[in-house]
């Protein structure tokens, strides 16, 4: 008899195959593992998972479905609160939202709420189940800026409600972060984040790529064109750099642009001629989730990966599923270190970088004790690239062309955290342009909060 205390195993690539590949590295379940994992399922009448989401899945009602093997109600009722089903099954941090609530947590391991998610999805995509419509057009026309997980959400709720939604997105394809930033072993881009799109567009949202909000046209001319309300879902991908000593050097990247380089422009392909550096030994400076990613891009294009992050293993942001594999695939950890310089040759190109050792300290404003240098502990490392992930911040662009639209002095747009709304009239903003690189399902949250504050603006008008 199975031990129903712990989850069912997933099964993934081998570490040394996958290392050498941009294919997925968790396979999923299969019916019959989806299926023995949900009949773990308590079905709590006080569902604290529910509570962990930060969309409000129902989730015991779709996991109760998929233990009457009812698969495409299972999706309905998981795409009545999210239209990125399958995104969240892969990406979101589980561990410490719904998973971290379940009550099977206590006495054992936690329901695998994620990947039981990523089944069904991964199950209505195969069988052609779209999300189904629930409102008739209400005459009502809203303008979305962004097409990452804010933009996406923000945009399918409004439409479910009846609105008319564009959405405007300034690259050329569709996803945001979705599309450039995470990589293709963690989140395929036509398998998953591609039919996820075609999901949101199947309810009637259309996509505008190429247009760029505060160059093509201005936020005011969207609402000369009729649109009543405007969510600015438009992320944060601004870099943040060190200061210090050789980081103009060649040879130095930030994660943005390495993973946008390897994801848009197919530097995993090797029929694709992408203009990105193949480094022999690479240093990957920061300890989140897109550190993680660059480490492990960096990998599977041959280099050898070394993280460098200042502060101890208990500290890292990633989640601890990225930091297992990356480990597994062979990424050397340096824990509390932190660069002083970036070392280069006479043609300005990475030879190295001078790093210093770190203690820690007492806890600084994010509770997390502040790593201080260690006297005399300074020490050379060779690479010849080195690729900064010290998070992000929003690009200023809509805010310095759009007049009355409060930032903060991080240049986060200043929003309502119940309903969206900014110093603006009409203009409604949400994930990562108010509240800084956070993760995908917050960034869903937020367009959720956003459409609900949009849609009680505009009746109540």
């Amino acid at each position: 008899m199975a031990d129903i205390s712990k989850k069912v195993p997933i099964r993934e690539q081998d570490p040394k195959v996958r290392a050498g590949n941009f294919e997925e590295v968790c396979l999923g379940y299969n019916e019959e593992e989806a299926c023995a994992e949900a009949a773990r399922c308590l079905n709590c009448k006080k569902p604290k998972c529910v509570e962990g989401c930060p969309v409000n899945i129902r989730i015991p009602d779709f996991i109760g479905k998929i233990k009457d093997k009812d698969y495409e109600a299972a999706y309905q009722i998981i795409s009545t609160d999210s239209s990125l089903p399958a995104v969240c099954g892969r990406v979101c941090p589980q561990e410490r939202q719904c998973e971290g609530k379940c009550v099977r947590g206590l006495k054992g391991e936690a329901i695998s709420i994620g990947k039981l998610e990523r089944f069904v999805a991964d199950w209505a995509s195969e069988n052609g189940i779209k999300p189904k419509v629930s409102a008739a057009k209400n005459g009502h026309k809203v303008a979305v800026i962004g097409s990452g997980p804010a933009g996406l959400t923000c945009a399918g709720d409004l439409a479910r409600k009846g609105y008319e939604v564009t959405i405007f997105e300034a690259l050329h394809k569709a996803g945001g972060v979705l599309t450039y930033g995470i990589p293709e072993f963690r989140l395929p881009k036509d398998a998953v984040v591609a039919r996820e799109v075609e999901n949101v567009k199947s309810l009637g949202v259309e996509i505008r790529t190429d247009v760029i909000i505060g160059r093509s046209e201005s936020l005011d001319e969207l609402f000369e064109e009729g649109y009543e309300a405007v969510f600015i879902g438009s992320g944060a991908g601004l870099p943040m750099f060190m200061g210090i000593p050789g980081e103009n050097a060649n040879g130095v990247f930030s994660a943005n642009e390495y993973l946008t380089r390897n994801n848009l422009m197919k530097a995993f392909r090797d029929d694709y001629d992408t203009p990105i550096y193949r480094a022999k030994k690479v240093a990957v400076v920061g300890g989140g989730n897109v550190a993680m990613d660059a480490a492990r891009t960096a990998v599977r294009l041959g280099a050898e990966v070394h993280l460098v992050y200042r502060r101890s293993e208990a500290e890292l942001p990633a989640r601890v599923e990225e930091v297992h594999h990356a480990k597994e695939e062979g990424i050397i950890f340096h824990m509390l270190t932190n660069p002083v310089e970036i070392l280069t040759d006479e043609n300005d190109y990475v030879t190295g970088i001078r790093c210093i050792r770190m203690e820690l300290g007492e806890p600084d404003a994010s509770g997390r004790r502040r790593p201080v240098p260690v006297e005399n502990s300074e020490f050379e490392m060779e690479c010849d690239a080195v690729i900064m992930s010290l998070g992000t911040s929003p690009n200023p662009l809509i805010a310095s062309t759009t007049e009355g639209l409060e930032v903060n002095r991080k240049k986060c747009i200043v929003a309502d955290d119940a309903s969206g709304r900014t110093s603006r009239d009409g203009v409604f903003a949400g994930g990562d342009a108010v509240s800084g690189a956070a993760t995908v399902i917050l960034a869903m949250g937020a367009g959720k909060v956003g459409a609900k504050g949009i849609d009680e603006y505009i009746q109540s008008r």
